[in-house]
């Protein structure tokens, strides 16, 4: 177990189970400021959904998504001056060899995968928390609410991934997944060689142990998949020597989704994974907070080996 040690205050380390991360006392008050904040955001985002169903680009691998390329901000550096991008938002790349990356271009696309019956609508925060702090290539994808299998969805995100590298030059990219998303994502890096793609995976609310959801909601499959003991999360439990991504895990002890919350730890001795504990927001409240937004940027930016947490560290 690792830690970040630039996160804010909002963000803790280790892993615990939820009894012990605040006092008794605490507990319903925090949930019930927890559960507002949920409301809130359930509200923005039932607004904010249909400007996701409708993309802005048509991908070769099935899938939908928005692509962009973002300016570089005022505050950039001097001397590390932009290349136009060869192929602008929205338009088919001309045939020839791929595109060498823009000069000064320090970061790799960043995939934003939304979870289970959700669309790219979701990231709209932090994909303009990311543009405004200098990531160019920012590629959020919509897969069908009717997908039912997870591996299934991990071999189109791999496609989709091959098509960003081959459009942008670059040979890898880093991948935002929220809740189903991020278990699609690590399906892709653990099991199908994408970690030779994949620099660094961020899941937010990601249920890496399973969750115990709600029993009607298990009669979709993939809904079904996600709980503990299903073949996809025992798969994931396998020896995976030499993975080469690096993986940070954002998780809540206010997450209702995730049951028990600490599943969506990651608990693998052969992966690189940082469990990041976010306190007082819940699930759907994840991928849109300021402060957990930040903490992605500064994880994406991060190339330096971090310290071991103190304490006891651990996923249930």
């Amino acid at each position: 177990m690792k830690d970040l040690p630039f996160l804010p205050p909002l963000l803790r380390r280790p892993c615990p189970s939820p009894a012990a991360l605040l006092p008794s006392a605490l507990l319903p008050s925090a949930l019930l400021k927890a559960t507002a904040l949920e409301l809130a955001v359930l509200a923005g985002h039932v607004l904010l959904y249909p400007t996701g169903m409708y993309p802005s680009s048509v991908c070769p691998t099935g899938v939908t998504g928005e692509r962009g390329t973002a300016p570089r901000p005022p505050g950039r550096p001097p001397g590390r001056p932009s290349a136009p991008h060869t192929t602008p938002p929205d338009a088919t790349a001309p045939a020839g060899p791929p595109a060498l990356p823009a000069e000064g271009d320090d970061h790799p696309p960043v995939v934003l995968l939304h979870g289970f019956i959700d669309n790219r609508s979701v990231f709209v925060l932090l994909r303009r928390s990311l543009a405004r702090h200098g990531w160019r290539h920012l590629e959020s994808l919509n897969y069908s609410p009717l997908t039912c299998d997870i591996r299934t969805a991990a071999e189109l995100l791999g496609r989709h991934v091959e098509e960003i590298c081959a459009r942008t030059g670059h040979r890898e990219v880093d991948i935002v997944g929220h809740s189903l998303g991020g278990l699609i994502a690590r399906y892709y890096v653990q099991r199908l060689g994408g970690d030779q793609r994949v620099r660094t995976l961020i899941t937010l609310g990601t249920p890496h142990g399973g969750t115990a959801v709600a029993p009607l909601a298990s009669a979709h499959p993939i809904v079904r998949q996600m709980r503990t003991g299903s073949a996809p999360i025992e798969e994931l439990r396998r020896p995976a020597p030499g993975c080469r991504t690096r993986f940070v895990s954002f998780w809540s002890e206010l997450d209702r989704v995730i049951v028990p919350a600490e599943a969506a730890c990651i608990d693998h001795p052969d992966l690189d994974a940082q469990n990041v504990r976010v306190t007082g927001i819940g699930h759907l409240a994840l991928p849109v907070h300021p402060a957990v937004a930040a903490a992605v940027r500064q994880a994406l930016e991060s190339r330096e080996p971090t310290a071991e947490a103190s304490g006891t560290a651990g996923a249930a």
